[in-house]
């Protein structure tokens, strides 16, 4: 709670300011975000806030969904990247070369998922 302003204010990149009668820019949280200073600072920021209460459950889910959950691709990627054990334990002390195994791993990634090697 104590840190919410200067995340906000510590974005790289800047917010666009939303137009006149446009969409506003939503803010989701957890239940760590439930505190009345924190809605308050996000309103006049200008941003719909989604925050959970914190003495409310949580709802319950449907036993079957209509679209499971997938991993997402990043993720993925870095597991493939980590079995290469070069990239995994970094070895080198230069960048440039740690940066050309990472190029050489994600060719052959690339090159593996396509099929080109069987």
């Amino acid at each position: 709670m104590r840190l919410v302003p200067e995340t906000l204010s510590g974005f790289a990149l800047r917010r666009p300011r939303p137009k006149r009668g446009g969409r506003r820019q939503h803010f989701l949280g957890d239940k760590g975000y439930d505190y009345s200073e924190v809605r308050s600072l996000l309103h006049e920021r200008g941003y719909t806030v989604h925050i959970p209460s914190r003495g409310q459950a949580m709802p319950k889910r449907r036993s079957r969904l209509r679209h499971p959950a997938r991993r997402w691709v990043v993720e993925r990627s870095h597991s493939w990247m980590n079995r290469f054990r070069r990239v995994l334990i970094r070895w080198e002390k230069k960048a440039a070369n740690y940066e050309a195994f990472l190029h050489l791993t994600c060719a052959w990634i690339t090159f593996r998922a396509a099929g080109v090697f069987g």
